[in-house]
């Protein structure tokens, strides 16, 4: 008898349809049956030894909650017997009103009744919040903005499975080396009972960031070129994207452009997919503009584009850029696609547009010493200073930056433009809201927000805390300014404050749009009395009142 293994994952949903993922132990058919009629079956495909489906859900009723359960080859295997959650539904959109919760970061919290050593789960008091009063707000879709799972820094628990399976003296010692060790790391996150339920339930969009393969991924091409000499990384980087692309690409997929993947057909087609997919991710990693990982959903009228901002970059240091030019070209699309045909953009890049001054600042004097502006020592020195501070967000590809800043003056200028243009980012470990402001009579009509929230559960060090204060501050900038100086840098197009924050925890931002309005709220998990945890509010702010 097929078992579940992993799931389910509500991934896709919109008025009448859904997509649901899940791992089983053998191939079966997966079929979804919600209450009211509506479902959906298909059969399993094979990679790597492991059988998976993302089931499409059909027949279903905009603006209602059903509740699905799930069988493989005709038994029932969720809800799990005896389960203390409530069911797991399936809510279509009917109003006007999209809640977007979204943060990044997040290790494997340890087994119940092991201490944490991070502190409170975010999604874990989320979920705990949701199932106590399953009537109460809940997100319509969850953005996990990258490090979904940490390949390079792993658990006591994984690292006692990994020395049972090989010899950690070897390497990458107790780092993850392969595709089976990586589905290790999802059951390990996603097997949690919490989250297990809440990722049933809310529906998810997700993007990779570096530690879903290693720290510094793509940092530059000497990084690269160092790291394709290092023997095990070619099995590393393939296995991270083959277990990418099955975890958490494809989920983010509407049912039609699943319908027109030709990789997922042809994997779905043969008995073993293992081959095509693995084809696929050395293609991905030789030649990456031969890849898409970004993505566009609407929900109503609010649009998210979703940037790869991770393996999509130029790495040429004379021709640097975060985006090659097709996925340039395909983001500056999605978002003037239709003009007037949403009143809020969501740009979702796992690196934040907009830093603390001094960090921008820092960032654009190495990318200028690494480009070799002050000779081959300077260049030496920037990139080894790169790699050691990871500076490599879009302040780091200056061509990117301002690309970006001209994409969103010119989304969110004219008669048509949206009420707010949000770029959702997560990453470095603490929160903080920042409003770019454009010279006079040049900026956009919406409001341009940095929504910044990491981590969901992650350790802050003093060090973080010290660093990134002082970076936005009056003496960060002044200092920030000198580097630029330097590096002959010259001043970006347009200014910006911080608005909110900094804020440290394990936290999650909502945002919530009604019409034209837009209301943000940062919430952190804290505990309380008898060991549980609650989101306790730590700020409100109105975006938009239109």
């Amino acid at each position: 008898m097929a078992e579940l293994r992993l799931g389910p994952l509500l991934r896709y949903v919109d008025g009448s349809s859904a997509t649901v993922w899940v791992e089983a132990s053998r191939p079966c058919a997966a079929e979804v049956r919600c209450a009211g009629g509506a479902g959906g079956e298909t059969q399993t495909f094979q990679v790597s030894g492991h059988h998976y489906a993302l089931v499409p859900v059909t027949g279903l009723t905009p603006g209602t909650s059903s509740s699905y359960e799930v069988l493989l080859d005709g038994v029932r295997v969720w809800p799990l017997p005896a389960s203390p959650f409530p069911d797991s539904v399936i809510r279509t959109p009917a109003d006007d009103t999209v809640r977007v919760a979204f943060g990044s970061c997040r290790w494997a919290a340890p087994p119940h009744g092991e201490p944490d050593p991070v502190g409170q789960d975010a999604l874990d008091t989320l979920a705990a919040r949701i199932a106590t009063d399953p009537d109460h707000e809940r997100p319509d879709v969850l953005l996990l903005l990258g490090d979904q799972v940490y390949a390079d820094e792993t658990s006591p628990a994984t690292r006692r499975w990994l020395a049972a399976r090989r010899d950690l003296s070897d390497p990458p010692g107790s780092e993850v080396a392969d595709y089976e060790e990586y589905t290790h790391l999802y059951y390990e996150s996603w097997l949690d009972p919490e989250i297990r339920w809440l990722l049933s339930t809310v529906p998810s969009c997700m993007i990779f960031d570096d530690h879903d393969v290693i720290d510094d991924w793509n940092t530059s091409a000497a990084w690269v070129e160092d790291m394709r000499a290092t023997p095990w990384w070619r099995e590393r980087v393939l296995s991270g994207l083959m277990s990418y692309w099955v975890h958490q690409h494809l989920g983010n997929l509407s049912p039609a452009e699943l319908d027109s993947d030709p990789l997922y057909a042809a994997i779905r087609e043969t008995p073993d997919g293992t081959d095509e997919l693995r084809a696929f991710a050395c293609r991905a990693d030789v030649d990456p503009a031969s890849v898409r990982w970004s993505y566009r959903r609407d929900f109503g009228r609010v649009r998210l584009v979703m940037v790869d901002s991770r393996a999509a970059r130029v790495l040429d240091e004379e021709n640097r850029s975060m985006l090659d030019p097709g996925t340039a070209r395909w983001v500056r699309e999605q978002v003037l696609d239709g003009p007037g045909s949403y009143d809020h953009l969501l740009i979702g890049t796992s690196l934040p547009w907009l830093l603390p001054h001094l960090v921008h600042d820092a960032e654009a004097w190495n990318a200028a010493l690494c480009r070799g502006e002050r000779g081959a020592r300077w260049a030496r020195f920037g990139e080894d200073l790169r790699r050691r501070a990871d500076l490599e967000h879009w302040a780091a590809f200056p061509a990117s930056f301002e690309a970006l800043v001209e994409l969103i003056a010119e989304a969110g200028s004219g008669p048509d433009a949206p009420a707010t243009v949000c770029v959702l980012s997560g990453d470095v470990h603490h929160a903080y809201i920042a409003e770019p402001r454009w010279p006079e009579g040049s900026g956009p009509d919406a409001r341009v927000l940095q929504l910044t929230c990491s981590p969901v559960h992650n350790s802050i060090p003093l060090s973080i805390r010290l660093g990134f204060r002082f970076g936005w501050s009056a003496v960060g900038r002044f200092l920030g300014r000198r580097f630029a100086g330097h590096g002959a840098c010259p001043q970006p197009s347009v200014d910006w404050r911080r608005t909110g924050g900094p804020w440290f925890g394990n936290q999650l931002m909502t945002l919530t749009m009604r019409g034209r309005s837009a209301e943000l709220r940062l919430e952190q998990a804290r505990a309380v009395r008898g060991g549980k945890a609650r989101l306790a509010v730590v700020s409100e702010s109105v975006l938009s009142e239109k």
